[in-house]
């Protein structure tokens, strides 16, 4: 059985180009942030790849007191995971009010991480709390590309974690799903009256040869796996 992570570095290493963005999409409770942030961290012991973890909502002491509860704790990673707790500036800066600013701030910390970090992979916990604070209009859809244009010119991996399902990932309201150049879908999946499994899916991604179908995802020991459904 082989880790999900070591999954996703191959793919990262090999078929995703530096530049692309993801989305992770998925209902609550179908682990996104933990994913994410299982794999930066995975990234930082294995590899040393320095990553930045944007949370929009939850706090970065919430986050953190939860990766730790998970087994996601050790030292060595530190140097190499930044989080930065933006939701915590969205509530000090009242003057974030106007239309356009929001996303002038967010591009800004970005940036300026990028500068002086140096960092290849960033996570942006949610899509859904950008596009609210940054009040995205009739013209959601030129803007997200715009954005989505921004982040692959960056020249970092972006994975951005959203609230929508699977289902509607595609239906004409959700752009996003056609302008990313990746989709990873997570769900919780019933099994008989009495048992949930939660299971991945990589419905999009360009430039590699994937499997399409949903894969059972488990979790133990600080390490996330994707492994074949066998139970149905």
């Amino acid at each position: 059985m082989r880790t999900f992570i070591q999954n996703f570095d191959e793919v990262l290493q090999g078929g995703i180009p530096k530049g692309q963005v993801v989305l992770i999409t998925g209902t609550p409770g179908t682990m996104k942030s933990s994913l994410c942030y299982s794999l930066i961290y995975q990234n930082a012991l294995n590899n040393k790849v320095k990553s930045v973890y944007m949370t929009l909502e939850q706090s970065r002491e919430n986050l953190l007191q939860q990766m730790h509860a998970m087994g996601m704790d050790k030292e060595e990673a530190k140097e190499y995971v930044h989080i930065l707790d933006l939701g915590l500036i969205r509530k000090s800066l009242t003057q974030l009010s106007a239309k356009g600013t929001w996303l002038q701030v967010f591009k800004m910390y970005a940036e300026s991480l990028k500068h002086s970090l140096g960092y290849e992979i960033l996570i942006v916990d949610s899509l859904d709390v950008l596009e609210m604070a940054a009040q995205l209009g009739e013209n959601r859809r030129t803007e997200l590309f715009y954005l989505f244009e921004w982040l692959r010119n960056l020249g970092i991996t972006t994975f951005l974690i959203s609230e929508t399902s699977p289902e509607q990932m595609f239906q004409n309201k959700y752009d996003e799903g056609y302008l990313a150049d990746g989709v990873i879908s997570l769900k919780l999946h019933e099994l008989g009256e009495t048992d949930i499994q939660r299971r991945i899916r990589t419905v999009k991604m360009r430039s590699t040869n994937h499997k399409t179908g949903y894969f059972s995802l488990l979790f133990s020991e600080g390490t996330f796996r994707a492994t074949q459904v066998i139970t149905e």
